[in-house]
């Protein structure tokens, strides 16, 4: 524990409720783009893909936090649907780096697209000063990333 003194009750509160409906909204919003075809992981492989540009099956798995096997066949996957490609890492060709294929990109892009269509619409159906009221806890919940 830190030598600061203890939070107060509101500011434990605030956390809790925060932690809650980002966890909520954050099932809801992936849910929304949800493709029969791909698993929530493979999803988030082919986002983190889309981020990052062409790395090794080691690094997905550490940045995703599974084991090595478990990246392998993912990707094995992907590939197969055609989302993913693995070719030689130029500087050692030993080495396969893993990218999207232009079916892939538009699958991550066509996702992000949903996910902020749905969260559009839910927006919508709140009042304008609700909609403001939003926005700025936002820049209050992002001040706070900025230790």
């Amino acid at each position: 524990m830190s030598a600061n003194p203890s939070p107060s009750p509101s500011a434990v509160q605030a956390s809790r409720d925060v932690r809650a409906v980002i966890s909520r909204l954050r099932r809801r919003i992936l849910k929304a783009s949800e493709a029969e075809d791909i698993t929530l992981s493979q999803a988030s492989v082919l986002a983190r893909l889309s981020d990052k540009g062409n790395v090794t099956a080691s690094e997905l798995a550490a940045a995703e936090g599974v084991r090595h096997q478990s990246m392998t066949s993912m990707v094995a996957a992907l590939a197969g649907l055609g989302l993913v490609e693995r070719a030689p890492d130029p500087d050692d060709g030993r080495r396969l780096l893993i990218g999207l294929t232009p079916q892939g990109r538009r699958r991550v892009e066509q996702g992000r697209q949903f996910r902020t269509e749905w969260l559009a619409e839910r927006l919508d159906r709140c009042t304008e000063e609700e909609r403001r009221t939003v926005i700025a806890a936002m820049a209050v919940l992002e001040r706070l990333t900025h230790d």
